[in-house]
Formats: structure tokens, C-alpha cells, sequence
């Protein structure tokens, strides 16, 4: 055990706020303005070749193209925040440095928000964007036959579920999942991280709570391997995997089981744990804690292999 990274530590004292949990009463519209305030957008924006708001279908997207003459590899991103806070900006320098990294046209989606609109409308739209890239991508300057998918919490869980999803309904070929501390499980199946950092590490047990009375439409969702990928029976057949991970979270140890369950059913997979550090390293701390360009390159470098049809 590593101790907590400064970095780390800085953030959860600027961050002792009131927890989503205890602040049950308030509408979620409310807590996603208290989430916001957490997080601010920097002036100095990674430079990629362009950025664009559109929608795909029915779906708000905001699209990053690279540098150069496409058509690009597509990467789809899905951002976190319990499916019921969290947007797009949050997310704006992470896909802008794979963007550039990795050669990609990334696409952010902007899927539907519990408890407005329940499970399964954030798959739903999620599961469309992929679709429609799969069909209409060359309009993005995308490369239709080269997708990946990927996202942060509750964004790592609608790229599992998406990748499942793809894989059972014979739906466009996925090249590779990037999950990046992902909810593949419940807040209540007993894993050792739930226990260990349950509060005080910036994501607490009570918040993912709080998120499940929120996202399912009842309890015989939590179930269904859609919502809940540990659920699911089998996992062959799966794209390849990039996990990854923080030690001080409780999302922790549920991702590393599931890249142990992918890779026992024979799915390439590479996982990383980032020792001291904390929940949202990838995408929404990425300004305050330094690993998280180690954490892009590393998606990056995951894509560009993929994309190139390595193993």
C-alpha cells in the first residue's frame, strides 16, 4: 500500500463538500450545479485539430479531430459522474489530449441523465453513437471500420456494457474498451475497497448509494449485465482491454476483477493500477494530479495498437 499521493490529498481537502448521499433531498438538478463548482475549465487547452458540438441521431456529441488528413480512428468517450451528474466539460482536456495522442477522432457523447431518464436511456444513446459512427462515421472524417470505446466511472461502465452489447447483438466491431475505473458491480457485493476507502477518499460508498436509488428503474435491473457487467456469464468474445485504475477507491477492486474475469475468458487485457492516487484521475481531476498524462499516453499508445490491429 502506497501512501496518499499529495496531489491526492490536496484535492480531498479542497473537496470536503457535502456528500450526494446526505444531500438526498436536493433534486438532482441541484447536485449536478454543486458538481460543477468542483471543477473548473483551464485557459490553457491542449491543442487538437478541431472541436466541434453536434448531434449524431437524437444524441448531443462534441467531436475532437486531430491534426492531419483523416479519415481518422474513432474513439468513443463516455464521461462519468453516478449517470446522473457530470457533462461533457469535464472531460475536455482528456479528450483533447487522446485526441492528439492517439491520432483519434474522439467522440464525447452527451447521453441522457438518471433519474430523468432511467436505465436503459444513457446505453441507449450510447449504444447509438456507435452505430451511427459504424454506418456514417466518414461524415466525423472517422474510419467506420476502426472504433473504440471508452470512459471514467460510470462512462467505464457504458463502455463495458456497450462492448457486451456489440458483441450480443452482432453490432459494430469494437476494437478496444478503455475502462477507466469503472462501475461494473454494486456498491454492496462485499469487495475490500468498498470497505477500505468507503469515505474520505473523494468518492464515497454512500455517493455510489445514492446514484444506485437513481439509475435503475427497480431492482430487478441491478440484475441485468447491461447495467451491471459482473453480471454477465460470459465474457469471451470481448475487445481487447485497457483498465485501469486508483488504489485510494472503491470502484478499485470490482475493475480489477473484471479485467481478471476478460482475461479468463481469454480477452486480451492490460491492467494498471495507479498507486496514492484517487477516483477521477483520468478525466475529471486531470488538471490537478500528474499521472493523469501517464494515464492518456497510456490510452492513447492502447488505441494506436489497437487501431493497428496488434496483439
Amino acid at each position: 500500500m502506497m501512501p496518499l499521493h499529495p496531489e491526492a490529498q490536496r484535492i480531498i481537502e479542497r473537496t470536503r463538500v457535502e456528500d450526494p448521499a446526505q444531500a438526498a433531498p436536493l433534486d438532482p438538478r441541484t447536485m449536478r450545479e454543486m458538481f460543477r463548482g468542483l471543477w473548473r475549465m483551464p485557459d490553457d487547452l491542449p491543442p487538437v485539430g478541431g472541436v466541434a458540438d453536434t448531434i449524431l441521431g437524437d444524441v448531443p456529441v462534441r467531436v475532437y479531430t486531430p491534426d492531419g488528413d483523416g479519415p481518422f480512428p474513432a474513439f468513443v468517450w463516455f464521461h462519468g459522474g453516478g449517470w446522473t451528474i457530470g457533462s461533457l466539460d469535464e472531460n475536455e482536456v482528456a479528450c483533447r489530449e487522446v485526441c492528439a495522442r492517439a491520432g483519434a477522432v474522439v467522440v464525447s457523447v452527451d447521453y441522457r441523465l438518471a433519474p430523468e431518464n432511467p436505465y436503459p436511456a444513457a446505453v441507449d444513446d450510447c449504444y447509438a453513437v456507435v452505430e451511427w459512427i459504424a454506418a456514417r462515421g466518414a461524415e466525423l472524417g472517422a474510419d467506420p471500420a476502426r472504433i473504440a470505446v471508452g470512459g471514467e466511472s460510470a462512462g467505464g461502465n457504458l463502455a463495458a456494457v456497450v462492448a457486451l452489447k456489440a458483441r450480443d447483438l452482432g453490432g459494430p466491431p469494437i476494437a478496444l474498451q478503455v475502462l477507466v475505473s469503472p462501475v461494473v458491480g454494486h456498491c454492496d457485493d462485499g469487495q475490500a475497497s468498498y470497505r477500505e476507502y468507503a469515505d474520505g477518499y473523494f468518492l464515497s460508498k454512500d455517493s455510489m448509494a445514492w446514484f444506485f436509488t437513481l439509475y435503475p428503474r427497480g431492482p430487478e435491473d441491478l440484475t441485468d449485465p447491461y447495467l451491471l457487467p459482473l453480471r454477465a456469464t460470459d465474457l469471451s468474445g470481448l475487445p481487447r482491454a485497457l483498465v485501469m485504475g486508483a488504489e485510494y477507491d472503491v470502484l478499485r477492486d470490482e475493475g480489477e476483477e473484471y479485467a481478471r474475469r476478460l482475461e479468463k475468458a481469454s480477452v486480451p487485457v492490460e491492467l494498471v493500477r495507479y498507486d496514492g492516487l484517487i477516483h477521477g484521475f483520468f478525466g475529471l481531476l486531470a488538471t490537478e494530479l500528474g499521472a493523469a498524462s501517464d494515464a492518456h499516453r497510456r490510452a492513447a499508445a492502447a488505441l494506436r495498437s489497437a487501431f493497428a490491429g496488434e496483439r
